[in-house]
C-alpha cells in the first residue's frame, strides 16, 4: 500500500475503491490476478451490505457523446488487443461447442452458431451492426455467401477491418463504414440484421429508437439477432458494491446493461417477434477467462503497447468480468427476432433442429 489515507478508507472497501487504488498506483496486488479479484470480492462482501437503493443509470446518449466512449474503449491500441485476443480479433463471447475447445475454435464456432440462427442463404443481404474488426462479416461472406455492410463508430477497428477485407480479397462482398447506427437506412434493404456486442453502448434511454431502427432496416420475413450482456436486475441497475463505479469510469463510460426482459420488451414493442433466446454467460466466463490469462501471459509485450495505467485497468478489468459472469453478476443473452409479414406469417423453421446439423 503506497497510500496512507487508504487504511483509513479501507472500512468501506467497494469494489470501485480498490480497483481505483490499484489503477492509479497507490496499491500493488501480488500473485495471480484472478486470485486478487476473488479476494476483493469477499473483503467487500464481508464488510458491506448489498445495496438495495443501486438505482438503474439513465444517462444521455448523443452521437458525440457515444462516438467518444467507443474511441475510449476501442481505440486504445489494436497491437494490444492482438496480444490476447484470438487471431479474428473477436471482442465478443465466444461458443464452446467442446469443453476442450481452443479460444479460436470456439471464436469460429460462434460465427457459425450466429449465421445458423439467422439462416443465412447465398446472396442474401445482411446488416453488422458493430461490426469491430470484421471478423463476423468476412466469415459470413466467405462461408456464407452473403452481402454485409457493417459499421462502427471506432476508426482503429475500422482501419485494420478494412485491411483484412481487402487481404482476402472480400471488397466485392463486404463493406465497412464509419457510421452511427442511428444513421442507417430505414427502407428495409437488409434480410438479416446482426449486432454483436453493441446494445450494451445504446443506453436505456435509447433502447426504444435502437430497436425501431433495426425494424426499419430489416425486410419483411427477415431476422434482426441481437447478441450482448445483459444485468441480472429486471430494472437494469448496475453491479453493486460498485463494480458497475469502476466499470463506467474505467473501462466503459457511458455503458448501460439492460435485463432479458427489458430488451426483450423493447423488441417486441418495435413490433419484432421474439422468437428465440439463449443464454451464453458461462460460455462468457470462459471467454474472458481465457482473455485475462493470454493477457497475463504478455504482460511484457502489453507494457509496450499501453501505458501502465491503462495495462492496470485491463487487467483488472478481464478477470473481473470473468469473475462477474461466473457469480452471475451478469449475463449474455443471443435474442433472435423476425420482423412478421403483414399477416403475421414468417418463414422460420419450426425446431432448431437445423442449427445443429
Amino acid at each position: 500500500m503506497k497510500d496512507p489515507q487508504l487504511v483509513a478508507q479501507f472500512t468501506h472497501p467497494t469494489l470501485d475503491l480498490l480497483g481505483s487504488a490499484f489503477v492509479e498506483g497507490k496499491l500493488e496486488l501480488e500473485g495471480s490476478i484472478s486470485e486478487v479479484v476473488r479476494v476483493c470480492d469477499e473483503l467487500s462482501q464481508a464488510l458491506l451490505e448489498d445495496e438495495g437503493d443501486n438505482l438503474p443509470v439513465r444517462q444521455a446518449h448523443d452521437k458525440e457523446t457515444d462516438a467518444a466512449s467507443i474511441s475510449y474503449h476501442y481505440d486504445l491500441s489494436n497491437a494490444f488487443y492482438q496480444l490476447w485476443l484470438d487471431r479474428e480479433m473477436v471482442y465478443s463471447c465466444a461458443y464452446f461447442e467442446r469443453d476442450d475447445a481452443t479460444l479460436e475454435e470456439a471464436q469460429q464456432a460462434k460465427f457459425r452458431h450466429l449465421c445458423r440462427k439467422l439462416r443465412l442463404q447465398p446472396g442474401e443481404y445482411l446488416l453488422d451492426v458493430g461490426c469491430g474488426w470484421g471478423g463476423l462479416a468476412r466469415y459470413a461472406a466467405r462461408e456464407f455467401g452473403v452481402k454485409v455492410f457493417g459499421i462502427t463508430l471506432s476508426k482503429e477497428q475500422l482501419a485494420l477491418a478494412k485491411e483484412r477485407v481487402a487481404a482476402e480479397g472480400l471488397q466485392d462482398k463486404v463493406d465497412l463504414q464509419l457510421l452511427d447506427y442511428r444513421d442507417l437506412p430505414q427502407d428495409g434493404r437488409f434480410d438479416k440484421v446482426v449486432s454483436v456486442g453493441m446494445f450494451e453502448h445504446v443506453g436505456h434511454a435509447n433502447l426504444k429508437q435502437y430497436c425501431k431502427i433495426l425494424f426499419g432496416a430489416v425486410r419483411e420475413g427477415g431476422l434482426v439477432m441481437n447478441h450482448g450482456i445483459t444485468a441480472k436486475h429486471t430494472d437494469g441497475r448496475p453491479v453493486g458494491r460498485g463494480a458497475g463505479d469502476f466499470i463506467d469510469r474505467y473501462v466503459f463510460p457511458n455503458g448501460e446493461l439492460p435485463h432479458v426482459s427489458m430488451i426483450t420488451a423493447h423488441i417486441s414493442e418495435a413490433d419484432l417477434e421474439v422468437v428465440d433466446v439463449e443464454s451464453l454467460r458461462l460460455h462468457y466466463a470462459r471467454t474472458l477467462g481465457q482473455w485475462s490469462q493470454r493477457l497475463e501471459n504478455n504482460l511484457e509485450a502489453a507494457s509496450h503497447e499501453v501505458p501502465e495505467r491503462a495495462l492496470r485497468i485491463w487487467r483488472l478489468y478481464l478477470a473481473g468480468c470473468a469473475y462477474a459472469f461466473e457469480k452471475g453478476w451478469i449475463n449474455l443473452h443471443q435474442i433472435l427476432a423476425v420482423k412478421p409479414f403483414a399477416d403475421g406469417s414468417h418463414n422460420l423453421p419450426w425446431t432448431r433442429a437445423d442449427i445443429y446439423r
